[in-house]
């Protein structure tokens, strides 16, 4: 470890007070999340939810078309966009006619959650990536970070880009084993300059540092990491900047974890409720 990390509390988060909601949806922000292959278009689902419950004002998601309506019955605050699907359900490649005009009038672009072919989603991130508007956010998560070791030299990336790569994608992206979660968040950060929030760790394109220590092993449960990713996305148009955005979501996502293991216990509880539990753990904290 190399212990430079500054820790994230609620005192800190005072400091760094996120915008008001007041005003239109539009002034919170229009997220769109592209994921959702024929299997998992929940992850889709859960992530954005989560980016509405912190915030976001205007949702937008893109899932396999053999899922999407059944998307838009259960998530009607949303729009649904239909993407092409092959034989065995998964989504990506070149989708700029398709998702090109979504993505363009977007503050934040979340491409990840719920594919399941590394090489489709690289090809998916490559092909949006002019269509992204300057002043717009870019949320890698999940498969959309597979194979970026591999052609992010090559591309052109957007100067806000965020990353939230589980261990596994973490390993991935730098061509190694982990060492430490400080020393690998600076490495990542450095490679790809991006936001990297990875382990608890959250690192800023600068080399600064904050870990959250709260929640517990409870967290770890399917879809969580979902919900990370689009709470993230909610506090994006809200926040001063993008690390304080992350480090907002990184310690909402942990406290609603440890309300949660209070009413329902350290583990059994689902994603969902985890994403149900931000707006108050929110209000506590003063926003």
């Amino acid at each position: 470890m190399t212990g430079d990390a500054e820790e994230v509390t609620p005192s800190l988060l005072r400091e760094w007070q996120l915008g008001a909601t007041e005003g239109s949806k539009i002034a919170r922000g229009r997220v769109i999340v592209i994921g959702g292959a024929r299997p998992t278009p929940g992850a889709v689902r859960l992530a954005g939810e989560a980016a509405l419950r912190v915030g976001a004002g205007r949702l937008t998601l893109a899932v396999a078309e053999s899922a999407a309506a059944a998307l838009a019955v259960v998530a009607p605050e949303s729009g649904v966009i239909s993407l092409p699907e092959n034989d065995r359900g998964s989504v990506g490649g070149d989708l700029v006619d398709v998702l090109g005009e979504e993505v363009s009038s977007s503050d934040v672009v979340v491409i990840g959650p719920g594919l399941d072919d590394a090489d489709l989603a690289a090809r998916l991130v490559i092909s949006l990536l002019p269509a992204i508007s300057a002043e717009a956010f870019l949320l890698l998560d999940a498969f959309a970070l597979g194979k970026l070791s591999t052609w992010h030299r090559h591309h052109a990336l957007p100067e806000r880009l965020v990353m939230t790569p589980n261990s596994t994608e973490a390993e991935l992206l730098l061509e190694r084993s982990l060492t430490d979660a400080e020393s690998d968040g600076l490495e990542l950060a450095r490679r790809y300059q991006a936001t990297v929030c990875c382990q608890g760790v959250i690192t800023a394109t600068d080399g600064r540092q904050w870990r959250v220590s709260a929640g517990h092993e409870g967290l770890a449960t399917s879809g969580s990491g979902d919900v990370l990713a689009g709470a993230i996305a909610g506090l994006l148009k809200r926040s001063n900047d993008v690390f304080q955005a992350c480090c907002w979501a990184a310690y909402a996502h942990a406290a609603a974890g440890d309300r949660l293991a209070a009413t329902v216990g350290r583990t059994g509880f689902l994603a969902r409720e985890i994403a149900d539990t931000l707006p108050a753990v929110l209000l506590e904290l003063g926003s």
